[in-house]
């Protein structure tokens, strides 16, 4: 590999560990693009606001003078406001870094040189895949008034009206919610058409040469035709021959069918969401809640917990992918949500923040299986916050611990604080049980061992996956051919040589971030 390939390589690893790198990406994400970030709320009131002078400018600039600085604000000051909006929404559209590092990977793993000319062309690739998006397009022409020596391309500026569908919530869920009818929508808008087009002809056939009649070009009729079937009724071109009143009826009579089937499409459409405007109504209303006790399944005895925690006036949240429990939960007059307590993106969905508003997570399915994989998930969004389980058979008691359950609730036994440490390697049994369950959460991964990996760890002991909750399978030996299940402390790493690990996605994730993460450029 070239200096300067290795240097691109170098530094696509080096900014992609980088915390404060990752931490501006995050940051720029949540404000642009996270709706449960609490300051994007205050960064879109900015940017209507914006949009809304520009509107009002214009408008002004039509028939009055403008102030020159107010001319300067708008078309370059918030024209550049908007340009920097877009490049920072060009950015973290995608990782260009994290593209550099799969083709690096994969070449080495294909025993290749690094092909930069392909990461190039796949980077370009991904970010024309966004500019090309309706909303990137939106945002680019409300950047084109910066050139404001060209007098027509002021118009644009209207352009930025469109970008309040970006920045409000409610017309974003409408538009979201009448989409689903597309087909619906797009059979009206053909009938309409059609009717538009023969009525438009029929009208100009029978009313053109009337002298009397105000409909003297097609343009007019077309005009009459619409206003007709929107049953609208100005009132200014009106057919005033026989046949042009009875084409006139037929056209009202087609105008009111249309209306009402549109109608009953718009009100069809927020009928079947109603229920998920519902959860999202019960989701906003959980920001303003602290020290919440998240219960994960609503089966005999989490009822029954739920009942005491209510009763001593707690808040309670009840998590079960079953619809019917889910359902009996809220007739029990509890907030409840038909999400699978074992899914990270359930919890993403609540747009709860665990650190400040969760006091603990009750963990009372009444499967063993069913709560450890609840404890890996929610320990993979937070390391600290309380976890209880309630424990059905006392030999997944060791399972529980290691998922780092804080207390067990032997349902034959109350037993007091489990310390949590790494228990030992599990046996084989254990991990098949893992990937053959039903919870596609845990993985099973190959990493490849690389000369970069190997200027931080030497020996099998130095990996430190204990800490990431990360079970090193075994190592696949390049050089002898051999798999090693459960290698020693004091086996050492070769290039090439494949690593074996088990665990939840994330926590693989972090281990394979982590054995990149001390190299020195």
């Amino acid at each position: 590999m070239s200096f300067f390939k290795r240097l691109i390589v170098n530094g696509a690893y080096y900014i992609n560990t980088s915390d404060a790198y990752q931490k501006k990406k995050t940051f720029f994400y949540n404000l642009l693009e996270n709706d449960t970030y609490s300051y994007k709320k205050y960064f879109d009131l900015v940017m209507i606001t914006l949009v809304f002078i520009s509107v009002a400018i214009l408008i002004r600039e039509v028939k009055s003078h403008v102030n020159d600085y107010l001319l300067v604000f708008n078309n370059i000051i918030i024209s550049i406001i908007f340009l920097i909006e877009y490049l920072l929404r060009l950015w973290i559209s995608s990782s260009v870094t994290q593209v550099i590092i799969n083709q690096s990977e994969n070449d080495d793993l294909l025993g290749k040189k690094f092909n930069l000319l392909r990461a190039f062309a796949e980077i370009v690739r991904i970010k024309f895949q966004y500019i090309r998006s309706f909303r990137a397009i939106i945002d680019l022409l409300a950047v084109i008034p910066f050139f404001h020596q060209f007098r027509l391309l002021r118009i644009f500026i209207l352009f930025r009206v469109f970008k309040l569908f970006r920045y409000a919530r409610s017309l974003q869920m409408f538009i979201s919610i009448l989409a689903t009818k597309k087909f619906e929508f797009l059979t009206i808008m053909i009938f309409a058409l059609i009717v538009i087009a023969i009525s438009s002809i029929l009208i100009y056939v029978m009313e053109a040469n009337n002298p009397n009649s105000p409909i003297d070009t097609l343009y007019e009729a077309v005009y009459w035709s619409i206003v007709t079937i929107s049953t609208v009724g100005y009132g200014d071109i009106t057919a005033v021959t026989d046949a042009g009143r009875f084409v006139a009826m037929g056209v009202i009579i087609a105008g009111i069918a249309v209306l009402a089937f549109t109608t009953s499409i718009v009100v069809s459409a927020f009928t079947e969401k109603i229920d998920d405007i519902k959860v999202t109504k019960s989701i906003d209303d959980l920001e303003k809640l602290k020290n919440i006790y998240i219960i994960c399944g609503y089966e005999n005895i989490s009822k029954e917990v739920a009942k005491i925690l209510v009763g001593a006036n707690n808040k309670v949240i009840v998590l079960d992918e079953d619809a019917q429990r889910a359902k009996n939960a809220l007739e029990d007059g509890l907030s409840a949500f038909n999400y699978d307590p074992g899914s990270v993106e359930s919890y993403k969905k609540l747009r709860i923040d665990i650190d400040t508003q969760v006091k603990a997570v009750l963990c009372l399915r009444e499967s063993d299986v069913e709560n450890v994989y609840t404890i890996l998930t929610v320990r993979s969004i937070h390391k600290e916050v309380f976890i209880l389980s309630l424990l059905m058979n006392e030999i997944h008691r060791k399972k529980m611990s290691f998922a780092g359950a804080n207390e067990i609730l032997y349902t034959k036994q109350l037993v007091g604080m489990i310390a949590r440490e790494f228990v030992g390697q599990p046996v084989a049994f254990e991990v098949i049980h893992a990937l053959m369950s039903e919870y596609s959460n845990i993985d099973i991964e190959e990493i490849v061992v690389t000369q970069r990996m190997l200027n931080n760890f030497v020996m099998v002991k130095e990996l430190n996956n204990a800490k990431y909750r990360v079970v090193l399978l075994g190592i696949y030996k390049k050089n002898t051919k051999r798999f090693f299940f459960n290698p020693l402390d004091d086996s050492i790493l070769e290039e090439g040589d494949f690593l074996l690990v088990v665990g939840n996605s994330v926590f693989i994730k972090e281990f394979e971030k982590y054995l990149y993460k001390k190299t020195i450029v």
